[in-house]
């Protein structure tokens, strides 16, 4: 049985102080992705599924940090799927106010340091973790 093949985008967002983002959903902390729009590019989808779960606004896109594989079953469509996430390194300026995007079930989003980091990581999923370490690995390049 073939496989639906879903194709999707995400941040790893730092602020000024190099904090990272995280939200909170689905009793998962996580990072802001979303699925690709038609006519778009990954990296819109990207600048655009950060916006729109975390309320920031002129995120500035950097460079891909890697690719994510997530399979699993839909219910609703009654198929397998798997998700390919493309991530991206991304930063915001300023303070600005954090908006959950309830819809997508959202219910925190929170600034991390580095240092704080390994709380998080115990309660999120393998494929976030790995993406997140693999991000701090790039910044020692």
């Amino acid at each position: 049985m073939k496989k639906k093949t879903i194709v999707a985008a995400g941040g790893l967002v730092s602020n000024d102080n190099g904090a990272l983002l995280l939200i909170y959903r689905r009793g998962f902390w996580d990072l802001p992705k979303g699925k690709l729009d038609e006519g778009e590019t990954i990296e819109e989808c990207a600048v655009r599924e950060v916006e729109e779960e975390t309320g920031l606004t002129n995120v500035q896109l950097d460079k891909l940090i890697g690719t994510t594989y997530h399979e699993y079953y839909d219910e609703w469509k009654q198929c397998d799927v798997i998700k390919v996430t493309h991530w991206f390194a991304m930063n915001v300026s300023g303070a600005q106010t954090l908006v959950p995007q309830q819809e997508e079930d959202i219910e925190d989003i929170k600034w991390v340091a580095q240092k704080d980091m390994g709380i998080y990581l115990r309660h999120t999923y393998k494929n976030i973790s790995d993406i997140i370490n693999r991000y701090y690995s790039s910044l020692q390049l």
